[in-house]
């Protein structure tokens, strides 16, 4: 890794995958966190501020302290979101932060849907900016997983999508013994697919990952139901860890209903009902509108995302942001879903390794489309 990668993957990001134009606002929100000494998240941030100014965009910098899963922005940092920048880039050490007024009272867009982030109301509401975030990125992930054949990706992701529509239910399995049920009917799946130059698209970097809401369960019958055993890697409070000892979680109704395990295991439910209980504070706080804190308590045990890992050139390195993309694994997520049907005050990736899932259709047709950690193509 030298000096000119980082600026040809910053140079790939603005002309490829973004496709900036000249006078577009771009807004880059980072922190300045330093890993060995180096403020990694920032020499990312200054290498596409430059490639910015270079075709001709008004690009704007800030920097604030990093954020845990449970923190807030800055506030400047949402102020500056609320002049609509084109393009957001948020090159994060951990998290963006929350954004404290939308929480208590949320945007509404035109159709209807309700927003607790001015990020998410511009990008998904409106429709009006496109964005990348990048929590977690490190200067030897961005070198190795940016430059890559992004055509060949977007087929990929493409293709899954096609194959779940009109699926019922998902069934993943894994050696260790996870064997779940995910409803999704009705769901849409939605890629990141690396391709993110029209106003209302964005994902991560690095891209590579195709993404399903399951359906939000009644806490009884209704929603997932099975055991996932978690192996690769997971997300709390703290960060991302490598998993040297697996996390099992049994699920019913939609819902996690218990964590076993060693010291990660711990971890994961510490954060789980750190997140149940500060809902409710927040309600009592007035952070939260009356009522809320019950609906964003209960979510924090929901199982909100099944993802499938897509990118060819990232691996399993304790760095949720690369895991999550990383071939032969995937992972599925506690907490807050994409179909804003279930929120939640996190949102905590968790990585199966070779699993197999089988979609089962409304005729009742199956298809396997990951046997043993292999896409089937």
């Amino acid at each position: 890794m030298n000096e000119q990668q980082i600026l040809r993957c910053a140079k790939k990001i603005v002309t490829e995958v973004c496709q900036i134009k000249t006078d577009e606002k771009i807004l880059i929100v980072t922190n300045r966190s330093l890993k060995n000494g180096i403020a990694e998240t920032e020499i990312i941030s200054q290498a596409l501020y430059d490639e910015c100014i270079k075709v001709g965009a008004k690009s704007v910098m800030i920097v604030q302290s990093e954020k845990t899963a449970l923190d807030a922005a800055d506030s400047v940092v949402i102020a500056a979101l609320k002049t609509e920048p084109d393009v957001f880039f948020s090159i994060s050490a951990n998290k963006l932060g929350k954004d404290l007024e939308a929480i208590k009272k949320p945007y509404v867009a035109e159709d209807g849907s309700t927003h607790d982030h001015i990020f998410d109301y511009l990008l998904y509401g409106k429709k009006t900016m496109r964005a990348v975030w990048t929590p977690g990125i490190t200067l030897d992930m961005f070198a190795r997983t940016v430059d890559i054949d992004y055509q060949l990706l977007g087929d990929r992701c493409r293709k899954l999508c096609e194959l779940y529509k009109d699926v019922q239910t998902v069934r993943v399995t894994s050696p260790l013994g996870t064997d779940v049920v995910v409803p999704v009917a009705g769901r849409r799946a939605f890629e990141d697919n690396g391709f993110f130059c029209v106003a209302g698209s964005g994902g991560n970097i690095p891209a590579g990952e195709v993404f399903i809401s399951p359906l939000v369960g009644d806490g009884k019958e209704k929603g997932c139901k099975g055991t996932i055993v978690f192996d690769g890697s997971i997300t709390v409070n703290e960060g991302d860890f490598l998993l040297e000892n697996p996390v099992t979680i049994d699920v019913k109704g939609g819902f996690v209903q218990s964590v076993k395990g060693g010291i990660e295991a711990t971890k994961l439910l510490d954060t789980i009902t750190t997140a149940e209980k500060s809902a409710l504070q927040m309600e009592n706080e007035g952070k939260l509108p009356s009522g809320q804190g019950i609906v964003y308590s209960r979510n924090a045990r929901n199982i909100g995302e099944l993802g499938i890992g897509l990118n060819p050139s990232a691996t399993i390195t304790g760095n949720m942001l690369e895991d999550e993309k990383a071939f032969r694994t995937c992972h599925f997520a506690i907490g807050a879903n994409y179909d804003g049907d279930a929120p939640a005050l996190i949102h905590l990736d968790c990585v199966v390794k070779n699993p197999t899932i089988e979609f089962t259709y409304s005729d009742g047709s199956t298809r396997i489309v990951l046997r043993a950690g292999e896409l089937v193509e």
